[in-house]
């Protein structure tokens, strides 16, 4: 895994912010990921609320669409 205090910053904004968006879509990818995987394995929104972060509802308000995708809520 890459160490994150080994990545320079690009010190162009059009760059930089490039870069942000790039790391928000690949969060947001692996955070849906983990989530379907969460909800197939049984988890419940409060566990995986809690493992974020969050509270139950806004984990549910964001991320219900994947336990739609997933079959399973």
């Amino acid at each position: 895994m890459v160490d994150l205090h080994d990545i320079t910053v690009p010190t162009d904004p059009d760059e930089a912010l490039a870069a942000v968006v790039a790391l928000r879509r690949l969060a947001d990818s692996i955070e849906r990921q983990a989530v379907r995987s969460a909800l197939r394995q049984g988890w419940s929104w409060a566990r995986i609320a809690q493992a974020l972060g969050i509270t139950k509802q806004a984990a549910h308000k964001r991320l219900s669409d994947v336990a739609a995708d997933n079959g399973s809520r």
